[in-house]
């Protein structure tokens, strides 16, 4: 087929779950959508039968202008220590650090996209202190820079396009892929972090079953309880960009259907937040993470009128691992 592009994917500091997710992809699965887009896989460490001095032949070729790539994939974090040589990351068999391979790649690629928020921030990589001196591609946490740098543009104009998540979600990488085939994916189609809109124009309170919970106030206790867990539990998912409950992994699957709390994994700091992941600091019993947009007073003011008002059904529920108070149908009683 004529026009067809080629995708590069590394990986670089993390644990390759990203991969692991886009491996789900259904609907079609992952080798279809990227037939049915004109994409052909040049090399992926998982999913190609490459390897060794095969694999470092098409980098090379790439890098050298011999080859064309369309679109490079990254990831995990891009390891920079010690002491800013990555030399804690070398290319086997090369003595290279990967992050040379890495800054060579993007120049020589038309789109540059980051798989996950390691790629994009330094995620989990980047915590604990970060000896590993680990950073995304565009950014060094909430900094601007990372290894590319805050002016960094691909040779197609776009920055580097950040489809975070911890993991992503595979219709999320897989959309913006169909939008760079199709010559569709422009910058207003990416939010003021370079994700793509069509995940992150929504919360990820949208969707959620708890929200009847939510709605008045009726807070789980722990994490096996049926009851709304922002209160008590650390849930950020009215703060938290993403679809994930609007199209759940594999059909049905979310943090919140798994009963753990969203803990907004698609923004950049997620992985140390300050306090525990299943912990809500408060202020004179006020959670600090209020839902996004909400000014305190009005949420204050609401929580209160809300608690007053809430059922004796979901005051029961929101502290059981399963309905004990059933719905009541007014007109049979």
């Amino acid at each position: 087929m004529a026009d067809r592009l080629s995708l590069l994917w590394l990986q670089s500091g993390g644990c390759g779950g990203c991969s692991l997710s886009l491996l789900g992809a259904e609907a079609p699965d992952l080798l279809t959508a990227l037939d049915a887009a004109g994409i052909d896989l040049l090399w992926h460490p998982s999913l190609s039968e490459a390897s060794g001095s095969e694999a470092q032949a098409i980098i090379e070729a790439v890098i050298a202008g011999d080859r064309g790539c369309d679109i490079f994939c990254l990831e995990g974090a891009v390891m920079r220590g010690p002491d800013g040589t990555g030399r804690f990351h070398l290319v086997p068999g090369t003595g290279m650090p990967m992050m040379e391979r890495i800054r060579a790649i993007a120049a020589a690629a038309r789109h540059v996209v980051a798989v996950g928020s390691c790629a994009a921030w330094g995620g989990i990589t980047a915590g604990g202190g970060n000896a590993v001196e680990a950073s995304g591609l565009a950014y060094d946490g909430r900094t601007p820079g990372g290894l590319l740098g805050k002016a960094f543009r691909a040779q197609g104009g776009l920055p580097v396009v950040n489809v975070a998540g911890c993991p992503i979600h595979p219709d999320w990488l897989v959309e913006t892929l169909h939008l760079i085939a199709r010559g569709e994916l422009d910058a207003a189609q990416l939010d003021e972090w370079e994700r793509p809109r069509l995940y992150t124009s929504h919360l990820v309170h949208h969707g959620c079953a708890r929200n009847e919970f939510y709605e008045f106030k009726a807070s789980a206790q722990l994490l096996s309880q049926m009851g709304c867990m922002m209160e008590h539990l650390g849930c950020k998912g009215t703060q938290a960009r993403a679809d994930c409950n609007v199209r759940p992994w594999n059909g049905t699957g979310s943090c919140l259907h798994g009963n753990y709390p969203c803990i907004n994994c698609t923004a950049p700091g997620f992985e140390e937040p300050g306090h525990g992941f299943v912990e809500t600091p408060k202020i004179g019993g006020i959670p600090i993470g209020l839902p996004t947009d909400m000014p305190k007073a009005w949420f204050v003011a609401l929580a209160s009128l809300s608690k007053a008002a809430t059922p004796a059904r979901l005051r029961a529920n929101a502290t059981a691992d399963r309905p004990v108070a059933n719905p009541l149908d007014r007109s049979r009683t």
